[in-house]
């Protein structure tokens, strides 16, 4: 038996902690984790709060979280009892899982490991893009998924400009080594960031923030034959001219021939196979050997490198 806290929306706009005594047994395929650290998806639990997006409430939300196994069912063959693993479960101090589980490495301190799933997210938007040396990126929204989708790019070899209403974000960005950036708001936004890309627009224009009114800036700052892709799942309704919006995909002109690309981190498979290069698995450990050399900044200011102790408990 286990004493259990875990999060609940009971109803929209409602948030409560919830304690319970529970009988937690792993089944043949699942794992029972002790969550460590459990990471807030703002965006999309933020609407599942306010009723923008639809669940049935009672909600237990989150689906990211780092923590030590404690067993496994018979099946189990990846990780083992005393693993620190990143998993997707919810904020409980307690779950069993059957979905996507990996091994955070050693090197990779916990706090890090927790930023993992929405590192994954951010990477849908590389491996989508495909960004070579040279090439222009601008990412709209400086959240933590624009924020680690900047970084990405900039590690690929783009140079990079971030976008946001937020000053406080703007500084986290250029404290993470995003030095190009243009405060959101003014008449002025799309002439500023087409100054930072050299007035021809950028090759890539990723939009973090799931708002539909900021395609309208992302295909205004795109070069011709440029890509928009979407990286924050849009939400909200949005009334808009769209022949505007299919001209700046089909006519060939300045700003126009544009490609309009999804970057959900579902399109690629879990685990590595034979068949496809790309999966979360593999995804994972890139950017856990980006973590461990900090060359990706998931803490402000920087994080210890030292090797935190992991006791088993």
């Amino acid at each position: 038996m286990f004493d259990v806290r875990r999060v609940l929306f009971p109803e929209a706009h409602r948030v409560s902690v919830v304690d319970s005594r529970e009988s937690l047994s792993p089944g043949s395929d699942e794992v029972l984790i002790r969550t460590r650290y459990s990471l807030i998806s703002a965006g999309t639990e933020l609407a599942k709060l306010s009723g923008l997006q639809s669940v049935n409430y009672p909600h237990a939300p989150g689906n990211r979280a780092v923590g030590e196994v404690l067993a496994v069912g018979d099946d189990v063959r990846r990780v083992a009892a005393g693993d620190l693993v990143f998993a997707h479960t919810p904020h409980a101090s307690h779950a069993l899982s059957r979905g996507f589980c990996v091994r955070v490495p050693e090197g990779v301190r916990t706090e890090q490991a927790a930023t993992l799933g929405l590192s994954l997210v951010a990477m849908t938007a590389v491996r989508v893009g495909r960004p070579e040396l040279g090439d222009r990126a601008v990412v709209l929204g400086m959240g933590l998924v624009g924020n680690l989708c900047a970084q990405l790019y900039r590690l690929s070899g783009a140079e990079v400009v971030v976008v946001d209403t937020s000053a406080a974000r703007l500084e986290t960005a250029r404290r993470c080594g995003l030095e190009h950036t243009v405060r959101a708001g003014g008449a002025d936004t799309v002439e500023q960031i087409l100054a930072l890309t050299g007035s021809r627009g950028a090759e890539y224009v990723i939009d973090a923030t799931g708002s539909p009114t900021v395609i309208e800036t992302a295909c205004a700052v795109a070069r011709r034959g440029g890509e928009v892709i979407l990286l924050g799942s849009p939400r909200g309704e949005h009334l808009a001219d769209v022949t505007a919006l299919l001209n700046r995909v089909h006519l060939w002109r300045e700003h126009a021939s544009l490609t309009l690309k999804g970057a959900h981190e579902w399109r690629y498979p879990p685990y590595q196979d034979l068949f496809n290069k790309h999966s979360m698995e593999r995804n994972a450990e890139i950017l856990f050997a980006l973590m461990r050399s900090n060359r990706l900044v998931v803490c402000q200011g920087g994080v210890d490198s030292s090797p935190e102790p992991r006791t088993k408990m």
